[in-house]
C-alpha cells in the first residue's frame, strides 16, 4: 500500500487500472539539449545522464546467471526480452522495444514475478515518456511504484524516488505546477534526509558506491528541479538548485565529467538571465575550457552560450569569434537546429553592434 504522503505528493491513487498500450510517437516532439539556454522539462530529453544505473539495469544484469540453453524458459526469457527492449531503445526503435516489453510483462504476470513486473512497467514508462506519451507514462510509473511499495520496498528507496522524480517531470511538462512542485520537493527532502542518515554508516553496513548513488540521485533531482524553475522564471531558486547539483557532480563524478560541464553551462545560463554577466562568464568560460579538453560532444552548445554571454557583456568582437567557432562545429556535427539558432544569434549580434556604433 502506498504511503499517504507519497500519494499526496505525486497525485497517486491506490493502484492504477486499465493501463493503455503506448500510442504512436507524436510528430514534432520536442527534444531538449544539454547545453545552451534550454530549460525545458518535456520528454525526449537528450541531456547527459547522471552516471548511475536506472531501475531496470539491475534486473538485466542477472542475464549472466542463466545458461544459454535456458534463456527461453521462465525468468531467463523475461530477462532476454528486457535486454532486447533495452537494445531497441538504444537504437531508437521504440515501437520494437514496446513489443518486447509487452511480451515480457505477459510472462512476468504469468510467473507472478513481482520484480520483473516492476522493472518491465518502469521500462515501458520510460519508452512512453520518450515518445511524449505523458499520460501513459504517468500511469505506467504509478503502476511500477504500486507494485514496489506493495512489497517490502520502503518509500525512500532509490528506485521509488527515481520514479517519483520522473512523475514530477511529467507534471512539470503538463504544467500541473502544484503536483510538480510537491513531487520535486518530496524527492529532494527525502534524499537529503536519507543522505544525512547514511553519512556515518561504516562500509560494511553501506558501501561507498551505494552512498554515491544516493548523492547522484539527489543531484539528478536538483538538476531536474532547477530546469523546471528556470522554465517558470523562478531564477534565484533555480540558481540555488543548480549550485547544489553542480557541487554534487564535482564531488562524486569529477570536474571534467560531461554532466559537470553541462551543469556549469546551465548555471551560467541562469546567472546570465538575472543579469549577473561577470559571474555567468566565469562559469561558462570554465565549461568551454573543459568541453574542449574532454572533446565534449556538445562543445558547440557551450560555445554558443559563451558567445551569448559575451554579447550581453557587450564584448561584440569576441562574441562573434566564438559564435563562428560554434557554428563551424555545429555544421560539422550536422546539428541543424543549432546551426539555425547560431545563425539567428549572429544576426542579433550584428544588430546590437550596429546599434552601439
Amino acid at each position: 500500500m502506498l504511503a499517504a504522503g507519497l500519494r499526496r505528493a505525486l497525485g497517486m491513487r491506490r493502484c492504477p487500472v486499465g493501463l493503455p498500450r503506448a500510442r504512436a510517437r507524436p510528430s514534432g516532439a520536442r527534444q531538449e539539449r544539454g547545453g545552451g539556454t534550454g530549460a525545458g522539462t518535456g520528454p525526449g530529453a537528450a541531456r547527459w545522464r547522471w552516471a548511475r544505473p536506472g531501475p531496470a539495469l539491475g534486473f538485466l544484469g542477472a542475464l549472466s546467471l542463466f545458461p544459454r540453453d535456458a534463456e527461453e524458459d521462465g525468468e531467463a526469457a523475461i530477462v532476454l526480452l528486457l535486454k532486447r527492449a533495452k537494445l531497441s531503445v538504444m537504437k531508437g526503435e521504440l515501437g520494437e522495444a514496446e513489443r518486447f516489453l509487452h511480451q515480457a510483462l505477459h510472462l512476468a504476470h504469468q510467473a507472478d514475478d513481482r520484480r520483473a513486473i516492476v522493472y518491465t512497467y518502469s521500462m515501458m514508462a520510460n519508452v512512453a515518456f520518450m515518445q511524449g506519451q505523458l499520460d501513459n507514462a504517468e500511469k505506467l510509473y504509478k503502476a511500477a511504484m504500486s507494485f514496489l511499495l506493495a512489497g517490502d520496498t520502503k518509500e525512500d528507496d532509490n528506485a521509488v524516488l527515481e520514479m517519483s522524480l520522473k512523475l514530477a517531470s511529467i507534471y512539470a511538462a503538463q504544467k500541473q505546477h502544484k503536483l510538480a512542485l510537491a513531487g520535486y520537493e518530496f524527492c529532494i527532502l527525502t534524499l537529503e534526509e536519507k543522505i544525512a542518515k547514511q553519512k556515518d554508516l561504516p562500509e560494511d553496513v553501506l558501501s561507498a558506491e551505494e552512498k554515491a548513488n544516493t548523492r547522484l540521485l539527489l543531484g539528478m533531482s536538483l538538476d531536474s528541479y532547477a530546469r523546471y524553475l528556470l522554465n517558470i522564471n523562478q531564477l534565484p531558486v533555480a540558481q540555488k538548485m543548480y549550485e547544489k547539483a553542480l557541487q554534487i557532480s564535482k564531488d562524486v563524478q569529477g570536474e571534467a565529467h560531461p554532466q559537470t560541464v553541462v551543469l556549469m553551462n546551465d548555471l551560467a545560463t541562469v546567472l546570465d538571465a538575472q543579469g549577473h554577466y561577470d559571474e555567468a562568464y566565469s562559469y561558462v568560460k570554465k565549461a568551454a575550457e573543459l568541453a574542449k579538453e574532454t572533446q565534449h560532444p556538445e562543445e558547440h552548445m557551450v560555445l554558443n552560450n559563451l558567445a551569448a554571454i559575451l554579447m550581453h557583456k557587450k564584448d561584440f568582437l569576441q562574441a562573434r569569434q566564438v559564435y563562428k567557432e560554434a557554428l563551424k562545429q555545429a555544421e560539422q556535427k550536422g546539428d541543424v537546429a543549432s546551426v539555425r539558432h547560431i545563425q539567428e544569434e549572429l544576426a542579433e549580434l550584428a544588430k546590437r553592434r550596429k546599434g552601439s556604433a
